[in-house]
């Protein structure tokens, strides 16, 4: 099944490309690698702020995590012109402002990574960093970059 077919199955709208917020591209084709910048979690178009431990729950995060995972494909789609030119999801390095006390960033990144796998199949299958943070822009809950090799 191509991409766009399990994009369809899931009922997945990929959004423009997001005008950076301060001095950086979207992202950066080098080679057969693509990579993005950090996106940040946004719901409704604004962005998805708060703090896991503090004021967002685990489930609220993973949630937020696959909505960036969705804004990332919609960059991705406009790096390379066909994510069916995806040849793997290399790596996806995540970043959730928490407080020092919580301990489930990885399960919070997990919305990004089951959403790529469900998209991409084995290609979506990649390596992860998944690390709490103290503040993100604009308070956001969750920032995600990735990398991708294309065809």
């Amino acid at each position: 099944m191509s991409v766009y077919k399990r994009l369809e199955a899931l009922h997945i709208t990929l959004p423009p490309v997001a005008t950076p917020a301060a001095a950086y591209v979207p992202f950066v084709k080098t080679g057969n690698l693509v990579f993005l910048s950090g996106h940040i979690s946004k719901k409704e178009g604004q962005v998805w702020a708060g703090q896991l431990g503090k004021n967002v729950q685990t489930e609220e995060g993973k949630l937020a995590a696959r909505a960036v995972a969705i804004d990332l494909m919609g960059t991705l789609l406009a790096a390379v012109g066909d994510l069916n030119q995806v040849k793997r999801i290399v790596k996806v390095m995540s970043l959730v402002n928490s407080t020092a006390d919580f301990t489930e960033q990885h399960l919070v990144t997990n919305g990004c990574s089951e959403l790529l796998g469900q998209v991409f199949g084995d290609a979506g299958i990649h390596a992860r960093s998944a690390f709490g943070v103290a503040q993100l822009p604009m308070g956001a809950c969750v920032e995600i970059e990735l990398i991708a090799e294309i065809a």
